[in-house]
């Protein structure tokens, strides 16, 4: 795969085995999402992003996240992540606290309903993800697919400039 391809017309652009496989890619992820997240809002009725915030808040434990750090972890603006954040506190999924380390910086932590409905969504998701994800791939390449998947996506995080 590693040749130099001779692309000089949109019909060699659109039928180059690279090309081709990143856009495989991206539509299976698209779809994934979309049949993923439809199966959230659905069953535990969050989004999909706030359920990858509840997870990042969970994994970080106490005493919880600044807005700059979730807007990075979710390659969002902070102000995205504030409105995000927003909606899920009228939800009673988090609360903003003081941060121990800084009297005028506010953390977000996860409220007892957030962390129900982490466990909750995270049992749907878990179960999806075996149905539509690992399902259809051959039993003996799903460890290295997921292996593969995890170095492409470190590799672009570490390419992406951090938020100041």
């Amino acid at each position: 795969m590693d040749e130099q391809t001779e692309i000089s017309t949109a019909k060699q652009a659109a039928d180059d085995h690279l090309v081709l496989a990143f856009g495989r890619l991206q539509g299976a992820a698209n779809r994934l999402e979309y049949i993923l997240g439809r199966a959230l809002e659905q069953e535990c009725g969050i989004s999909h992003l706030m359920f990858e915030v509840l997870l990042i808040l969970g994994r970080a434990g106490e005493p919880g996240l600044s807005m700059r750090a979730i807007a990075q972890e979710q390659v969002l603006t902070t102000g995205g992540a504030t409105r995000l954040v927003d909606r899920m506190e009228a939800a009673g999924l988090v609360e903003r606290g003081e941060d121990p380390e800084d009297r005028r910086g506010r953390l977000v932590r996860l409220t007892p309903l957030g962390e129900e409905k982490a466990v909750a969504a995270a049992r749907v998701h878990v179960e999806n993800i075996r149905r539509y994800f690992l399902a259809p791939l051959p039993t003996e390449d799903r460890e290295r697919f997921a292996e593969n998947l995890r170095a492409l996506s470190h590799s672009a995080r570490d390419i992406l400039p951090r938020l100041p």
